[in-house]
């Protein structure tokens, strides 16, 4: 069971490096990565222009199983994202700011090659 877990966190990291290649290709400044509190962790934040984004990154493998990676943000995951960017604006100061929260699906190949990126910006 531990191999099973250890694949999907290396999967899920370099999904997450990938995403980060994405948003700096997009001259997205990255301020935080993996950034963590009581109430959980963010993947990425970066600043698109004037806008603060709370950016939440999913991979999957191309199998078909266990659906897409848009749909394992469900409500309670966006509920848990939304208080921990709370936290966070708190921690940074930041109290007048545009914020946006984006999702960044990431498809690999059963060989974990890159498939494909869907950046879906407000997508909640």
């Amino acid at each position: 069971m531990s191999e099973i877990k250890d694949n999907r966190k290396k999967l899920g990291e370099l999904g997450e490096k990938l995403a980060l290649q994405h948003l700096i290709d997009l001259n997205y400044a990255i301020l935080h990565c993996n950034w963590r509190c009581r109430t959980g962790e963010l993947d990425i934040v970066a600043q698109d222009e004037e806008t603060l984004v709370f950016i939440e990154v999913r991979t999957r493998r191309q199998t078909g199983t266990f659906g897409t990676p848009q749909e394992s943000v469900d409500t309670r995951k966006q509920k848990q994202v939304r208080e921990t960017a709370q936290v966070y604006l708190h921690h940074q100061r930041k109290y007048e700011c545009k914020v946006r929260f984006d999702l960044i699906s990431v498809i690999m190949s059963l060989q974990t090659e890159l498939v494909r990126i869907d950046h879906l910006r407000h997508a909640f």
